[in-house]
């Protein structure tokens, strides 16, 4: 006699709810870790951002407590076209020194009104 074989595929029999809940319980606590690190990482963007503030802050109170660079000593030297022979240089003279000195960038505005309104007797 013949007997009959079983078939080779047999039906898997699972809870209903098993796969459901299963994709709950993942969805959920990847739901939480991103939260997590979201938050986390907000956390450090704060703390960075009042890091820099500070810094700022301490660097703009140690800019006014150092000294500036000295100014340079402003000597009276006679223009390049003053005749060598002694002779006291015009006025006009000294407000071309006084001119090329201020672009130079060895005289501030201030100083450089201060002078000239020496020289002009005002």
């Amino acid at each position: 006699m013949f007997m009959r074989r079983r078939s080779l595929l047999r039906p898997v029999v699972r809870p209903r709810g098993a796969p459901l809940l299963r994709g709950a319980l993942v969805g959920g606590a990847a739901y939480a870790a991103g939260r997590s690190s979201a938050r986390s990482a907000r956390r450090e963007q704060d703390q960075e951002a009042a890091i820099a503030d500070l810094q700022a802050q301490q660097q703009q109170q140690q800019q006014p407590a150092a000294a500036p660079p000295p100014a340079p000593a402003q000597s009276p030297l006679p223009p390049a076209g003053a005749p060598a022979s002694g002779a006291a240089p015009t006025v006009t003279d000294q407000l071309t020194r006084l001119g090329e000195l201020a672009q130079q960038g060895l005289l501030t505005p201030e100083e450089f009104a201060a002078a000239k309104a020496k020289l002009l007797g005002v």
